[in-house]
């Protein structure tokens, strides 16, 4: 039963959002520079996994303490702390427990890489906190499917080539005795990574989106200041499908890498099911019934790009 209850509280479904950019990141390294570490892969991942369910179970914690109301809306089913009677502090204690995980693994991977990883890692680390903790809370603000997308859509990915490739990509120098930094980035090559990740950035940015306009009622109760709550469900609606179309324009990237065309073309074909999710959502969206999609819409484009990236890397052999 506690397995239940602590897969209800970091909500393992939405961890996806944070596998796959990761997956693709390391399938990316492969494929552009022929680079693979197991050991910074193995340590990535324990990471990235420890801090993504931490941060959700402190949005849980936190919307728990901090509701006016603690009861309709699905509140009591969407709450894992209200549906399963949850101690707060054994939340609590497993959130500590999650984030030395996460800590500890990502010291022992800038030991194996470099400063720009702890950079990077620390930047995350902060903006995830925030995003859940304190009085501004990301997440209670309109910036959430910014952040979110940006963060886990384009940084991820850039990490997860970073460890296998840093030489090829970019370094960050620090001289104590000097007291000099110094920054050397390949722009092409993060430029490249950023395009690469577009459908990632507003995948993940719209699994945010979606769960805010289910909630929108729930969070003009409880003074959560979403982006839906500032321009309205229809806007936000919208705004959602355009997010999904402008993220095949990756594709073009995808061909100018020398991936093989007919793979290309096979990617475009996920557009028909992301748009049928697409449409089911617009027209009832609830969260127990249709926020799924987002993430289903999020999985399709992914893992189309995913399979793509393996099936190449099979050709190159």
């Amino acid at each position: 039963m506690f397995i239940v209850k602590y897969l209800k509280l970091v909500e393992i479904q939405t961890k996806v959002a944070s596998v796959i950019p990761f997956i693709l990141g390391t399938l990316y390294a492969v494929f552009r520079f022929g680079d693979f570490d197991f050991l910074h892969f193995a340590l990535m991942l324990i990471s990235l996994l420890s801090f993504d369910m931490a941060t959700t179970a402190i949005n849980n914690y936190y919307d728990y303490m901090k509701a006016k109301r603690k009861h309709g809306y699905g509140y009591e089913v969407h709450n894992a702390i209200v549906q399963y009677h949850m101690n707060p502090r054994g939340v609590a204690a497993i959130i500590a427990v999650l984030l030395v995980l996460a800590i500890g693994a990502g010291l022992w991977l800038f030991m194996e890489t470099g400063w720009l990883l702890l950079l990077l890692g620390g930047l995350s680390f902060a903006v995830g906190i925030l995003y859940s903790f304190g009085p501004l809370a990301i997440s209670r603000m309109p910036l959430g499917e910014i952040f979110s997308g940006l963060f886990m859509g384009f940084v991820i990915p850039f990490v997860s080539v970073y460890i296998h490739a840093q030489d090829k990509l970019a370094s960050l120098d620090l001289d104590l005795q000097r007291l000099t930094v110094t920054l050397h980035v390949d722009l092409l090559e993060t430029l490249l990574i950023l395009l690469i990740s577009i459908p990632a950035i507003f995948g993940i940015a719209n699994i945010m989106l979606a769960n805010n306009i289910c909630d929108i009622e729930d969070d003009i109760e409880n003074r959560r200041y979403t982006l839906p709550v500032y321009i309205g469900r229809p806007r936000a609606i919208r705004l959602f499908g355009w997010l999904y179309y402008v993220s095949y324009i990756d594709l073009i990237v995808l061909i100018l890498l020398k991936v093989p065309l007919l793979l290309v073309i096979l990617v475009l074909t996920t557009l028909i099911p992301v748009r049928k999710n697409l449409i089911k959502f617009a027209d009832h969206p609830v969260k127990q019934f249709t926020f799924k999609l987002a993430v289903q819409n999020f999985v399709l484009i992914s893992a189309g790009r995913i399979v793509i990236l393996t099936l190449a890397l099979l050709f190159m052999l």
